[in-house]
């Protein structure tokens, strides 16, 4: 770790050190009145011309050519050492002044102690790709909230995981804020089609929406970087790799194939620069209607479709509650599985005492909707939980030419989505500094009641989940993203993000 401050004390202390040593020659002639008694001899050096024998051992009188260095060569030197640091402790000084550089080049602060992986001082993301968990912790530490970060991430997502979400998916979210003490879930309705098999997009007005309402930094900053990961390329990753694998190239090509037809694998790049197109009009978008027709517009030209007349319209509500013995619960309300995860709560509550018996795994099935699911925290107590799904592995196949977006295959039903189950608990509301526990879990059936059972194990032992110490961020193809729960935590003024099964999805924070 540098200081700046330590080393440039150490540099000024060196060079003047040095020069001071250059010069006690000098002194100790002066001292010894040399300066009085000789003269100067034919090089100018004092002491050399009347006494040879001071001469000699005079340190002034050993600059002969072939002499070992004197005192006019120390002099010398100590001027030069003096001038080198001057000019680096100026370089420095201006470097700690001058403005932080551009996003992906911040540096996270130096943490006064170090923790296990998975919890920091300040704020952290989870998410299933380790790009987009870096670019939330980009957006958090270029001064960002947990909402920037989480939509900053969750559009990168759109970008570099289309098998799992996009810009033509369904999200869900809850958002707790910890200065206001309020709890928001971000709702998207019931779904709508745009036409038979194809589902109505709603990411792009949904996000904007959240942002809006809740975000810090500007809404075209939270863009820039997945329109340049969609226009400059990025690395296919496990996840997406395993899914191109079982899916197969038909209609994804030529985004995600090779010239020869066969899918991209694992560290191969992809480009997908209509899209990028797409993410830059949007961020021009003022409102989250004209951030939606950034993609609908193209979309219904590319389909020959006319514009719906009912669009999509997400919207901001207030969290469903639920006091519980140790505080209270929030989470989304319907067409969501919230109100069935409150019902089975104060069934289960008031039937019996919650008991710690192991829950069945998160294990994905043939008719789970495939979602992706991000969490960020900051060590206040503010939290973003968000989920969405274009329902199968690529949603519909149906890749847009003009615009690079996977349309959802999401069946038009007044039936709840079941695999959106977010969920916030805030241990006690008088207390400001309470714990915060936010889960949310992708790729699961019956969200609800595999929710449930997390979280009376919680309630009945409850304690912050550990990551191994040894367990470094990594990514699973079989596991991670699908079948995966995620945890925030907020605990002793520390965030802390870990998932089930551990290490599955790539953290990052600062």
């Amino acid at each position: 770790m540098q200081c700046p401050g330590l080393s440039l004390s150490l540099s000024l202390s060196l060079s003047l050190s040095l020069f001071s040593l250059s010069l006690s020659p000098i002194y100790t002639l002066a001292k010894s009145n040399l300066w009085g008694k000789h003269s100067l001899g034919l090089l100018g050096v004092p002491g050399c011309s009347f006494t040879p024998s001071l001469a000699q051992d005079s340190p002034f009188c050993r600059n002969e050519v072939g002499g070992l260095p004197g005192a006019w060569a120390r002099l010398l030197a100590g001027l030069l050492l003096l001038a080198v640091s001057s000019s680096l402790a100026l370089r420095q000084l201006h470097s700690r002044d001058s403005p932080r550089g551009n996003l992906g080049s911040v540096a996270p602060p130096a943490s006064r102690h170090s923790h296990r992986p998975g919890v920091y001082h300040h704020s952290a993301i989870i998410s299933p790709a380790a790009t987009c968990s870096q670019l939330g912790q980009e957006l958090l530490v270029a001064g960002g909230n947990v909402v920037d970060a989480g939509v900053g991430a969750a559009l990168c997502l759109a970008v570099v995981h289309p098998h799992a979400t996009g810009l033509g998916a369904t999200f869900w979210g809850l958002f707790y804020n910890s200065s206001s003490g309020n709890s928001t879930a971000l709702t998207a309705g019931p779904t709508q089609l745009l036409a038979p098999g194809l589902g109505l997009p709603t990411g792009l007005p949904a996000l904007h929406l959240l942002h809006a309402h809740f975000g810090r930094l500007p809404w075209p900053h939270l863009l820039t970087k997945p329109a340049m990961l969609a226009e400059k390329g990025f690395e296919v990753d496990a996840p997406l790799a395993n899914a191109l694998a079982i899916q197969g190239t038909k209609g994804l090509c030529p985004l995600f194939c090779h010239t020869n037809g066969t899918p991209l694998g694992l560290g191969a790049r992809a480009t997908n620069p209509n899209l990028a197109a797409v993410l830059r009009s949007a961020a021009l978008a003022s409102s989250p209607d004209l951030a939606g027709k950034a993609l609908l517009n193209p979309l219904v030209r590319d389909l020959g479709l006319e514009l719906p007349s009912a669009q999509p319209v997400p919207s901001l509500e207030p969290a469903l509650q639920l006091l519980l013995p140790r505080g209270v619960l929030f989470t989304t309300p319907g067409p969501s599985a919230g109100p069935e995860l409150v019902e089975l709560l104060e069934s289960t509550l008031h039937s019996r005492t919650p008991s710690s018996a192991p829950c069945p795994p998160f294990l994905q099935t043939a008719e789970t909707p495939v979602s992706s699911a991000l969490a960020t925290v900051d060590s206040n107590g503010s939290m973003l939980l968000l989920i969405s799904s274009i329902n199968s592995s690529f949603g519909s196949g149906h890749l847009s030419p003009s615009t690079g977006v996977l349309l959802s295959n999401l069946e038009a039903s007044p039936a709840p989505s079941a695999w959106a189950c977010p969920l916030i608990l805030r241990d006690n509301l008088d207390d400001t500094e309470a714990d915060m526990l936010g889960m949310v879990a992708s790729g699961i059936s019956r969200g609800a009641k595999a929710m449930t059972c997390t979280l009376l194990n919680h309630l009945a032992t409850p304690q912050i989940p550990q990551q191994p110490q040894h367990q470094r961020p990594t990514e699973s193809p079989g596991i991670c993203g699908q079948g995966a729960l995620l945890q925030a935590v907020v605990h002793a003024e520390h965030a802390h993000v870990s998932s089930v099964p551990s290490g599955c999805c790539p953290f990052q924070g600062y």
